[in-house]
């Protein structure tokens, strides 16, 4: 029996030696016409690849070239807008309302050491980043004594905590001496000037590897800096460490071992921004920067007892850095104070020309906000003793009630994971052995995202996927059997979350609910949210309140983190009404003991 090929050979030739003149019949080559028809009905019937042959045909019958290659950071021509009526909508209505202010960054300003200054090493290392700021500003330390002590201390608390991946000794004195050398001379960078600080291990440095947390690129070396990077070394900030993150950003499992919490090492420190979580919460850092596709900056803060910020959808660039989802991946601060997470943000924020999906919206963090003057709305699973607090503060909360969701809706983080993995994936189905065109049916994946862990093993212990050695994750391979119908589905499925999350919190600024309850709906929306400590205790199960919440035998008293979840763009109020919270407490100051 004649192969497919076979076939659209024959009938090509039949057609060619048809005697037919096309000018004769307006111009249509009958032949040519009948030929593509006879490849379309062909790829219809026999498959994929009588499809690639009509694709790649040309009039001449000569193969078209193959498709470009593609690595992980090549954006796709569709990007994700929160706002519902579109970025450009968005635009005019801050125009309308400010004008050319809408897009001018505000400068942040911390306020001017006084006193003594701390003599111990540790109580230097555990200051806020913006107290440190003050400091080196007033020259009563310099970012090379300062760079010291954060190398030294990360160094000796590492094997212990595993929560940096490289630590840049040499690059990092060398750029405290060059931020010393500037102040001496009058040049003043702002308030991160000298200031040293980690980031996670999924953007790119020049010289330096960048691992993703994976064995495989242990030793590469990519040869650019993140735009994050960039914006902080414009700012005098001094990178000390590349730190750990969970396997391709899922957990705080990586390829040395587990990076551990350290109020509690017998506990992981959560992820996917395990190291970031980790070395804030140790005094190891200054600050860090985590990223969160869904989870991986609030799960790791809420673990670690840290402060932090997952920005709204599109306020930091992403260039630079490993890419797990387009349309749900954001960068942002996490640090040991509401203000240190302000003033960081305030250096990060905004368009990016190499990310598409960027925006330059307002941020000006106002440390004194009138908590009366917000709409707050409180979820009846909102921690009491946070919400108590901002009551005696002035705050003057709504009830609320369950958040819109939609059915058959989704984030779509499979098929975007395998898209922008898909060179990987195919480079190590080659030295396995699989062929990817006869993978099984995927089973469902465990729940979570970028903080999630790998799909759960069948009955027997078999693995999820055979594509699952102890050095691969089969997170990327599930999302190549998705229909592009029913991802496009999914999608618009999406948008109508979107747009009735938007009519959910158009009579609100910010709501407050167990601290994890909306990570997955938020993935989604592209909304903000901040972490904050409210209380030292002993972590309960599920940590947000509840129908009687049990206390974790196997923990240790820490702080336990609340979340505020902001309107779109709102993410200075939240910071606000946030540091009003710290300001009137002491439980960000307390550290753990090591």
């Amino acid at each position: 029996m004649p192969t497919p090929e076979e076939l659209l050979d024959l009938a090509e030739a039949e057609l060619r030696a048809m005697d037919y003149d096309a000018e004769a019949h307006g111009g249509l080559d009958r032949r040519r016409f009948m030929f593509m028809s006879l490849v379309s009905a062909a790829a219809t019937t026999f498959g994929v690849a009588s499809a690639g042959r009509a694709q790649g045909a040309t009039a001449q019958g000569v193969q078209a070239p193959p498709p470009m290659p593609l690595g992980n950071g090549e954006a796709p021509a569709l990007q994700f807008m929160p706002y519902p009526g579109g970025t450009g909508a968005l635009m005019e209505k801050l125009a309308r309302e400010r004008g050319r202010a809408a897009f001018d960054k505000v400068p942040f300003t911390v306020e001017k050491w006084s006193g003594a200054v701390p003599a111990n090493p540790e109580d230097l290392c555990f200051l806020p980043a913006h107290r440190l700021s003050a400091l080196i500003r007033a020259k009563r330390i310099t970012s090379v004594q300062l760079t010291r002590l954060y190398l030294d201390r990360i160094t000796r608390l590492n094997p212990t905590l595993l929560c940096a991946v490289t630590i840049m000794d040499q690059q990092a004195m060398a750029e405290a001496a060059r931020a010393d050398a500037e102040l001496a001379a009058g040049k003043y960078r702002g308030p991160l000037h000298g200031v040293p600080y980690g980031v996670k291990d999924l953007f790119s440095t020049k010289g330096v590897p960048t691992t993703w947390g994976t064995k495989d690129f242990e030793n590469r070396i990519i040869d650019e800096d993140a735009e994050v990077v960039v914006r902080l070394r414009e700012a005098g900030a001094v990178l000390i460490a590349k730190l750990s993150t969970g396997l391709f950003a899922q957990n705080d499992q990586w390829f040395r071992g587990r990076t551990n919490n350290p109020w509690n090492l017998v506990q992981g420190a959560s992820g996917s921004s395990a190291g970031p979580g980790s070395a804030t919460a140790a005094g190891c850092v200054a600050f860090s920067i985590g990223t969160e596709t869904q989870g991986s900056i609030v799960s790791p803060s809420i673990r670690n007892g840290i402060t932090a910020l997952r920005p709204t959808f599109g306020r930091v660039s992403r260039h630079g850095g490993m890419v797990l989802a387009w349309s749900m991946d954001r960068v942002g601060p996490m640090c040991r104070t509401v203000e240190d997470c302000a003033m960081v943000f305030s250096v990060i924020h905004g368009v990016d020309e190499k990310d598409p999906s960027t925006v330059t919206t307002p941020f000006q963090f106002d440390r004194k906000i009138a908590l009366g003057s917000l709409r707050v709305g409180v979820d009846p699973t909102a921690p009491k003793e946070f919400v108590d607090t901002l009551r005696e503060l002035g705050m003057q909360p709504r009830d609320i009630g369950p958040r819109p969701t939609v059915a058959g809706g989704g984030s779509g983080l499979g098929v975007e994971g395998a898209a922008a993995f898909d060179e990987y994936v195919q480079r190590k189905a080659k030295e396995i052995g699989l062929d990817l065109t006869t993978l099984p049916e995927p089973r469902p994946a465990a729940a979570g995202g970028g903080g999630g862990g790998p799909p759960a093993a069948p009955a027997g212990g078999a693995p999820a996927n055979p594509m699952a050695p102890a050095d691969w994750n089969p997170r990327f391979v599930n999302g190549r059997m998705v229909r592009g119908l029913d991802f496009m589905q999914q999608q618009r499925r999406r948008y109508v979350m979107v747009a009735r999350w938007a009519e959910f919190m158009k009579d609100l600024d910010m709501f407050i609910a167990a601290p994890s309850a909306d990570v997955g709906a938020n993935a989604q929306t592209g909304h903000p949210c901040v972490v904050v400590p409210y209380k030292f205790d002993v972590p309960q199960q599920g940590q947000g309140g509840g129908a009687n919440p049990q206390p974790r035998l196997d923990l240790k008293a820490q702080p336990i983190c609340a979340t505020i979840v902001g309107g779109l763009y709102n993410d200075d109020r939240i910071l606000a009404v946030a540091h009003r919270f710290q300001s009137a407490t002491d439980i960000h100051l307390k550290r753990p003991t090591l």
